[in-house]
């Protein structure tokens, strides 16, 4: 199938654009490569101290003729998602030790959750995390003693951190090995409906608890379709991942084989073999295309838009939001999994999950076939999946129908014929929104604007009885340099009352909204934020707004706003407790939303740049 025009127009852009930045990091990747095995080049000493809890593994070690795996582990059990890595090392080792090789755990990064932070201030410490994970990791392989990586970790910000990482230590492989989504509990919308008779105080905290519990339930990922599945189902269509690993349930023979089979791949493709893969071949412009149509296919969280540009960049590549669109109007939607839909992820999985999508995007040329990855090269290997049979695992063909064409359909008969992202700019400044899980008599809102300086304001006027007409909230100084831009989720259940009591209501904030939001129209990630010169710091209440996300237009219909002054409010309030204090130098130095919001990725817009 010939690539699609579209498909083939922005990977050209971006390839274009990013001409000199990847050349210049795959010129430093080829020099860290040259150098072979690093073992070889220690110190007998450094080597002493590097094998020195080895065992009887210690000589192999020394010899460095056989590979040796870095594991690079978020293991806590806090996060329900990545509880299961406990056992992980353990497994992986065993498996290197049986396929001639050693692992050894390189070293943790932090993983926290966005569920036990959201609307606390620790929320304001999330984005940051991705950067302290790449950080983390990086001290982690910097030992140079590694032949490839294995990274565990599912959830928010500890892929794309990962991710970073990787591509920074490009010259070796890199597998990404996923634990699996929980077991099906309280479907999601039952649990949304909870939250918001809460909100509206129908039932009490003992009705919500019991809810949320019998939701969030067990070891696993949440079983939305939020940021952290929508970072399983990228490491999939990028080629990180082994091909169906992304929703198979932890604690599983086919789970653990995979992760068997991860390990024995990840020896495989190391410089002393005969498939070197670096991960540096494999992030490509193709890789990252590919991954924004996954996004787009899906209804992927919108927090992607914030990692794909760190990630890319740390790769030499740059993306900018016009790709997203662009890509965005040539894809069309082929799930609908909570919150775009009933579904949650072990529905979709079941209807034929990311080898039917993939086998479908590929079939329509809207995925580039020659992509390379762990697995081999070409795309087409993702559209197998993996089962257990009596000689062991194997990759067999995936469905060629689906099996559930509530949750997962054809290209040829999508849910909607675009994706679920849309850029929206105009005198505000540039935003996304999902709209995949927007009603399409909700696309466009012209209302009033409400002003506030944090979402605590906002439910405190909702509580007050405030909002009465259609309103267009404008929650402001929630940018990466005012306050680390926290996801502003708990105002999902607020904001969708009012909805559902028939005003019209639209979110519009240079802060983040949770992967599991949706029904209400929010125009996120605004920049210039407003700290930054932002005309969102210029916005009075009264003010009438346009959030098209039609024409894709954010705009202030009222005359003279250029000539206010901006806002200044006391932001101190950010600056202390839980940790915040600690990352005052990230506030300072943070990148634009637009390209990343990174602190250790060179973050400039490529508008500007």
């Amino acid at each position: 199938m010939t690539l699609d025009a579209t498909i083939d127009r922005v990977t050209d852009r971006i390839r274009e654009r990013s001409q000199k930045t990847r050349a210049d990091y795959l010129a430093r990747m080829r020099q860290a490569g040259e150098n072979g095995p690093a073992r070889a080049h220690l110190s007998c000493g450094n080597q002493a101290h590097a094998y020195a809890a080895m065992g009887d593994q210690k000589q192999s070690l020394a010899e460095g003729r056989s590979p040796n795996l870095g594991i690079v582990t978020a293991y806590n059990d806090m996060l329900s998602a990545h509880q299961p890595f406990e056992d992980f090392p353990k497994a992986i080792r065993a498996a290197a030790q049986a396929a001639g090789g050693t692992a050894q755990v390189a070293g943790g990064v932090p993983a926290m959750c966005d569920g036990v932070t959201q609307g606390q201030p620790g929320m304001e410490l999330s984005l940051f995390s991705r950067d302290v994970i790449a950080l983390a990791a990086g001290v982690s392989l910097s030992h140079n003693t590694f032949d490839a990586a294995a990274y565990l970790g599912v959830c928010d910000k500890i892929v794309p951190g990962l991710v970073i990482a990787a591509a920074t230590f490009g010259h070796i492989p890199g597998i990404f090995m996923p634990a699996g989504p929980m077991t099906s509990g309280l479907p999601n919308d039952e649990k949304a409906k909870v939250r918001q008779k809460f909100a509206t105080g129908e039932v009490g905290r003992d009705e919500l608890m019991k809810a949320e519990m019998e939701s969030y339930h067990g070891p696993g990922t949440c079983t939305f379709y939020g940021t952290a599945n929508t970072n399983q189902m990228l490491m999939e269509f990028m080629g990180l991942h082994l091909p169906g690993a992304s929703f198979v349930n932890p604690n599983t023979p086919l789970r653990d084989a995979l992760t068997v089979a991860a390990t024995q791949r990840a020896l495989s493709i190391t410089a002393l073999g005969n498939d070197y893969r670096p991960v540096c071949e494999i992030l490509d412009e193709r890789a990252f295309v590919n991954g924004l149509v996954g996004l787009m296919a899906t209804g992927g969280s919108t927090n992607l838009v914030i990692h794909l540009p760190a990630m890319a960049r740390a790769a030499g590549v740059l993306l900018d939001l016009k790709d997203f669109e662009d890509i965005s109007e040539a894809t069309p939607l082929l799930a609908k999994v909570y919150p775009n839909g009933l579904a949650d992820v072990n529905h979709f999985h079941a209807a034929g999950g990311l080898g039917f999508m993939i086998a479908q995007l590929l079939d329509r040329g809207l995925l580039h076939p020659d992509a390379k990855t762990v697995a081999g090269d070409g795309l087409d290997l993702y559209t197998r999946d993996p089962k257990l049979t009596d000689t062991g695992l194997d990759w067999v063909p995936g469905p060629k129908t689906t099996l559930n064409d509530k949750i997962l359909r054809p290209a040829a008969d999508p849910f909607q014929q675009s994706g679920g992202l849309k850029q929206l700019s105009g005198n505000l400044g540039r935003g996304v929104m999902k709209v995949s899980a927007v009603a399409p008599e909700r696309h466009v809102i012209e209302a009033p604007a409400r002003v506030f300086h944090d979402q605590e304001a906002v439910k405190t006027a909702f509580k007050a009885g405030e909002f009465t007409t259609d309103t267009v909230v404008v929650v402001r100084f929630q940018g990466p340099r005012a306050n680390g831009m926290p996801e502003l989720h708990s105002l999902t259940p607020t904001l969708a009352v009012l909805q559902d009591r028939g005003l019209k209501v639209a979110l519009v904030t240079d802060g983040r909204m949770s992967g599991a939001s949706g029904k209400v129209p929010a125009c996120i990630h605004v920049a210039p934020e407003a700290t930054e010169g932002g005309t969102l710091a210029k916005i009075r209440d009264g003010d009438l707004i346009r959030v098209d996300a039609v024409a894709g237009v954010l705009e202030v219909l009222a005359d003279g706003v250029d000539d206010r002054p901006a806002a200044q409010p006391d932001l101190t309030g950010n600056a202390f407790g839980l940790g915040r204090e600690l990352f005052s130098a990230f506030r300072d130095v943070v990148g634009p939303a637009s390209a990343g919001a990174s602190v250790v990725v060179p973050c400039e817009d490529p508008e500007i740049a």
